[in-house]
């Protein structure tokens, strides 16, 4: 079932992309038509805007050469094609076929979408159903590479989910949690269209009908109103697990529409002038926070801190889309770019304002915290680059040996946090139960992330190492050495 609901969903999206290509072409079998590498190619050209190389024919060779133009140019783009060979795709094997094109629609698509989303969702706190993360990692982030940022900053997928989820957070009682049965019952998909294009839906009908009613009318609505391609059928999603990759391509191209919305400049300098507004306002209202604890206990200003969050959180949703909106420098308008810089500067106070409270916490706390951020920070690096396996090895082998003797400090910080007496004389709380809460969380993060990333990346360059090593040998070893002592003598000096 799953199998057949991507393969439907990704032709469908697949052929709303060759439609754009001078000529236009179609897919009928996914399977059979990516045999001879013109579509593929055709697809990558639409979505790339370059234009790539190819054999014109159709034998065997020229096939195999199509696909391999295609894979070279997705390598080209760093894209990680995991036992995604030229024959198995000559083959049409389905469950190759699907890998590639997902990778296809990831990149290009999803991600390409989610990176519009990046300034506002990677900044500390931005979803509203969380806690107050005192981790100084946020702070870092915007500082470093794209490449750290695409390893370690929030995925494309979470950043297209918190959208979702904010578009139907307008309409009460309608929320999303994943991509699979949050949306089976078709209300999160009629939320966004209401959201995006208020009017066209009435929300209260739509929860007294069935989920096939919904899903039928929000894919005509979509379809028909704001030329959204019917990637899914409601019984793909009226079901039990419903595809997770099929509703994330499908839920994109409302994302997609969002950022295609035309906006008067009249419309767009109010929305920026009533931005400036509350920026203003809220700076302001941080700065006498400030003062009026700087003589209270780490308790009280930890609690006007969550309590200014809380209201900051709730306060910025009405102005998300014009924060977000045209994230390409060279597209900002002076106010616009005026904005940002406020934006910017407000978020930087508020991570100042929390590395300090970090500080602040009492004792055996204040270690514990030291030591988190340290193994972070440790995490925010960027990894070595693989092609170079040799190098790479002894990169990893350090980045272990470190994590290595911090986290020989972690059951004693583990026993640490869960055996603390959270009062003073007085038996009033010294600390909030949320921060205790934050600082295990981030504890059990940080070794997950030891054992479940560093390690395999090792483990795998080391592999990669070996297995070059032993491959140049073998192609080197292709004639006879002689006497048997020769060849021992060869194999020992080897």
């Amino acid at each position: 079932q799953r199998e057949f609901t991507q393969k439907k969903t990704f032709t469908s999206w697949i052929n709303s992309i060759l439609a754009k290509h001078t000529p236009p072409s179609v897919i009928s079998d996914l399977y059979t038509d990516i045999q001879q590498g013109h579509l593929l190619l055709d697809l990558l050209e639409v979505l790339s805007g370059q234009h790539l190389p190819r054999e014109k024919g159709f034998n065997t060779f020229q096939c195999r050469s199509n696909i391999e133009n295609a894979l070279t140019f997705l390598k080209s783009r760093s894209l990680k094609l995991i036992n995604i060979h030229v024959a198995d795709i000559i083959e049409g094997k389905p469950s190759i076929v699907l890998g590639l094109i997902w990778t296809i629609i990831f990149h290009f698509h999803i991600e390409e979408l989610a990176r519009t989303l990046a300034c506002t969702y990677n900044q500390p706190s931005l979803d509203c159903s969380s806690g107050v993360d005192s981790s100084p990692k946020a702070s870092r982030k915007a500082k470093k590479s794209a490449k750290i940022k695409e390893r370690w900053k929030m995925s494309a997928t979470k950043a297209l989910l918190l959208w979702a989820k904010e578009q139907c957070s307008l309409h009460d009682s309608i929320n999303v949690t994943d991509f699979k049965s949050s949306w089976r019952s078709g209300l999160p998909f009629l939320a966004i269209i209401q959201t995006l294009r208020p009017g066209l839906v009435d929300l209260e009908k739509a929860k007294a009908r069935s989920n096939k009613e919904n899903l039928k009318e929000a894919f005509r609505i979509a379809e028909v109103e704001l030329n959204i391609p019917r990637l899914l059928e409601p019984e793909d999603v009226d079901i039990m697990n419903p595809d997770e990759k099929s509703i994330m391509t499908y839920v994109a191209q409302f994302l997609q529409y969002s950022r295609n919305l035309p906006e008067s400049e009249e419309d767009m300098q109010e929305r920026i002038k009533e931005a400036m507004s509350w920026l203003d306002a809220q700076e302001k209202k941080l700065s006498k926070l400030l003062v009026d604890t700087e003589n209270e206990t780490y308790y009280q200003k930890y609690k006007e801190m969550m309590s200014f969050m809380e209201t900051f959180n709730q306060e910025k949703k009405p102005f998300l889309p014009v924060l977000s909106s045209k994230r390409s420098e060279a597209e900002l308008s002076e106010g616009q770019q005026q904005m940002r810089d406020e934006w910017d500067k407000l978020i930087s106070q508020i991570d100042e304002w929390k590395v300090k409270l970090d500080q602040m916490l009492p004792s055996p706390l204040d270690s514990i915290e030291v030591w988190l951020q340290e193994v972070e920070h440790l995490q925010a690096e960027d990894l070595p680059d693989l092609q170079d396996p040799f190098k790479a090895m002894f990169v990893f082998r350090e980045i272990i040996v470190i994590f290595k003797g911090l986290m020989d400090c972690f059951d004693s910080h583990l026993d640490t946090l869960q055996s603390f007496k959270n009062e003073d004389e007085k038996n009033m709380p010294l600390v909030f139960p949320e921060k205790l809460e934050e600082m295990k969380r981030r504890l059990f993060s940080s070794i997950r992330f030891t054992n479940s990333n560093t390690f395999l990346e090792y483990h795998y360059g080391l592999c990669t190492a070996i297995a070059n090593e032993v491959m140049l040998k073998l192609n080197i070893w292709d004639m006879k050495y002689g006497t048997k002592e020769s060849v021992e003598s060869l194999l020992e000096n080897w």
